[in-house]
């Protein structure tokens, strides 16, 4: 028996979303790659057809879809070789910040937008010189009667071109308990003193719009805090579970989709008269990596049931986020192999699938940073 149960809403809704990136996306990859964003408008597409945030309540224009609808959604985008349309991150890392933690106020002036694809969102965290140690971010919120001003920057904001709207991650100085003293705030595009720096050139995920920003005495409402003051630590740490079971099911799903693309390619292409896929060293790399997908499938799928059920395994998560993603870069790496010379031309899609793999290991926290946590936790 499969781990997860699909239901038949479930499979009718994983042949519209195929058939909409196949009309919609696939056929421009090639051009948002050169351009390096996705255009804003396949954002309101993706929210015309209720394909964004479809966990959220009816009342705010949401389908309270359940979280089976993402995977499946992140599963079909990762078919489509490229990482421009990051419709995952918008929906189920960004978003649930303000669906868990913003005001009631705050809720109905956005939600709406984030489903419509009006308001495309981004989340600030990276520094300079700040990774995954939050407790040093040095961008600063200080009180000013009813408003708080923002100093500080940010770099690699995955949709940083095109956001609208930034859950950003900032401290109060005067707080000295590093932990106690981050909170997050809402930002909308066109505030005084907000900034977007430059599209940033990068080895991979060209079509992503990957920016810094800069916020100089950018004054915003003090109700744009989310959640209580000081809390922004512990909702960062309750939300971190879901962000890196989303790169975990990009990674399975990504690899899952090298292989088959490899082994078709493998029993097209011929050497000594005869396919390469009919070679045992050919054979045994497929089933090798064939094996590592399955194992990383089941692993992701028991997690994903019980991220759904409620239950804590940031520890399992962290081990699955270092160990599928730097599974997807061998897998990655041998598909390149078994292709040969074709697979370092840009005409074949194992390129693009190659060089947008490498940085998964890295974001979102890097496989050492998964490894500690699950240390920590192990006692040692």
């Amino acid at each position: 028996m499969d781990i997860i149960q699909y239901t038949e809403e479930h499979r009718i809704f994983r042949q519209a979303i195929r058939k909409f990136f196949e009309k919609e996306v696939i056929p421009y990859v090639e051009e948002w790659e050169e351009a390096g964003i996705v255009p804003k408008s396949i954002w309101r597409k993706m929210g015309e057809q209720g394909f964004l945030c479809m966990n959220l309540a009816e009342e705010y224009g949401g389908a309270g879809a359940d979280f089976l609808y993402s995977v499946i959604l992140t599963e079909e985008l990762s078919k489509t070789n490229h990482t421009g349309l990051a419709a995952p991150l918008h929906s189920d890392v960004v978003v649930p910040y303000i669906n868990s933690f913003a005001s009631e106020e705050l809720k109905k002036k956005y939600l709406p937008g984030c489903i419509s694809g009006e308001i495309i969102t981004a989340v600030a965290m990276t520094e300079p010189n700040t990774g995954s140690d939050l407790a040093a971010i040095r961008t600063s919120a200080v009180e000013d009667g009813n408003e708080v001003v923002v100093n500080g920057q940010k770099t690699f904001i995955s949709n940083g071109i095109n956001c609208g709207l930034v859950v950003l991650a900032a401290r109060d100085p005067s707080v000295e308990n590093p932990y106690q003293a981050l909170d997050l705030y809402l930002v909308e595009e066109g505030t005084t003193g907000f900034e977007k720096g430059k599209n940033i050139k990068k080895v991979g995920w060209h079509s992503q719009d990957t920016a810094e920003l800069f916020f100089s005495d950018c004054r915003i409402p003090k109700g744009n805090r989310l959640g209580r003051k000081g809390s922004g630590f512990m909702m960062l740490m309750e939300k971190l579970q879901q962000e890196r079971l989303m790169c975990c099911i990009g990674a399975v799903a990504g690899a899952e989709y090298m292989l088959e693309i490899t082994i078709q390619y493998c029993k097209e292409r011929t050497a000594f008269g005869r396919p390469i896929s009919k070679f045992q060293n050919t054979q045994f790399k497929i089933v090798e990596m064939a094996t590592e997908v399955k194992l990383g499938r089941t692993f992701l799928d028991k997690l994903i049931m019980d991220h759904m059920e409620g239950k804590n395994v940031v520890v399992d998560v962290s081990m699955a986020k270092y160990w599928t993603t730097e599974m997807a870069m061998r897998v990655a790496d041998q598909c390149m192999q078994l292709h040969g010379g074709y697979g370092y031309c840009e005409e074949y899609p194992i390129a693009r699938a190659w060089r947008d793999t490498r940085v998964m290991s890295i974001f979102a926290g890097t496989s050492e940073i998964m490894k500690g946590i699950a240390a920590k936790f192990m006692g040692l």
